[in-house]
Formats: C-alpha cells, structure tokens, sequence
C-alpha cells in the first residue's frame, strides 16, 4: 500500500550553500521510485507517495541527496496523517496571528520529557513554546528573527535532528499532501 509522505530537508539553498534546483530534486524522488513527487519552495520541501514506511523513506532521501548532490542535510519524514494531526493540534491557534511568526519546529524523535522540564521556556517571553509528540510549536510575536528560543535546544540540548517551518509552509505542505490522495 502506498502512502503519501512529506520530506523536510534543513539547510538546503540557503545563503548560497547547499544548492539543489527543485525540478532535478523531483527527478531524484521520482527516479527512487516515489510517486506524486511535489516541491514546495526552494528549501527541498518535498510530498511523495510511497509504499515504504516514514522512517526508510528519511534514510532513502538522505541518500540520495547526498549521492547526487554530494552533501549531507538533516532529512525528516512524516506521514500525511501526522502532518495532519500536527494542524489539527495546533495548540498556540488562538493567539497565533500571523503564520510567518508561528513556527513548527520537526524532531527526529520524541524528546526526553526530563530533558524538555530543564527547557527554561517561561525566559522566552513574549515567545510561546508548547510540545508536540515530535514538534515543538513557536509563536514568536515580535517576528521569527527575533525569537528568544534557541534553536541550539533541540539539537544541542536534547539531541534530536531539527528542522523548522512556518505556519504556511506547514499547512500548504498538507495541502499538498492532500492534494496526491
């Protein structure tokens, strides 16, 4: 049974480095055997079915990406149903008004709850920080480049690969993952 999945490369055409043009991006997914194969933006976001389960497809996309482009970016992969169930969590909606500034930062695992209390989240204000299973969501009111959270915490502090995207990103990820079905 194939299912639809959406790949979140971090790291990719930005400031220059790390460049892949998202047409041969797509023959790469598409040549792997994945089906649908969709871009979203230039950052390598890409939304595919597939008959393997999440965790294959990170490695297998890892790999090629490294084999045809020759470098290594932390690869996360989620199925649609998680996707959505990352939407329909949404647990800073009610005060997150503008989607640019409300970020989904993605985890390669579920973080170490012991790890996560030593978080001092509270020192973050005006941000809001609230856990997902495998997300962390970010309301940054003043703007992403502004934030007072670490991006240093998830790799560093509880580490976990790590790759952000805004609220749009997200939702028009999940747009697109629908879109295949």
């Amino acid at each position: 049974m194939r299912h639809r999945q959406v790949a979140l490369l971090r790291g990719v055409n930005v400031g220059g480095r790390n460049r892949i043009p998202m047409a041969l991006w797509r023959e790469v997914l598409s040549g792997r055997g994945f089906g649908e194969v969709a871009t979203l933006l230039q950052s390598g976001n890409a939304v595919f079915t597939a008959s393997c389960p999440a965790a294959e497809s990170e490695r297998l996309v890892a790999a090629d990406l490294a084999a045809e482009f020759g470098f290594e970016v932390p690869v996360l992969v989620r199925t649609r149903d998680e996707l959505a169930a990352v939407v329909a969590a949404d647990p800073l909606g009610e005060v997150a008004s503008v989607p640019a500034q409300y970020l989904v930062t993605f985890l390669s695992a579920r973080p170490d709850p012991a790890a996560l209390a030593e978080l001092d989240v509270a020192g973050c204000a005006p941000d809001v920080v609230r856990f997902g299973e495998r997300e962390v969501y970010v309301w940054c009111p003043e703007g992403v480049r502004n934030s007072r959270v670490p991006q240093s915490w998830w790799e560093r502090r509880l580490g976990l690969r790590a790759t952000s995207r805004n609220w749009s990103t997200v939702t028009r990820l999940l747009e697109l993952a629908d879109a295949g079905r």
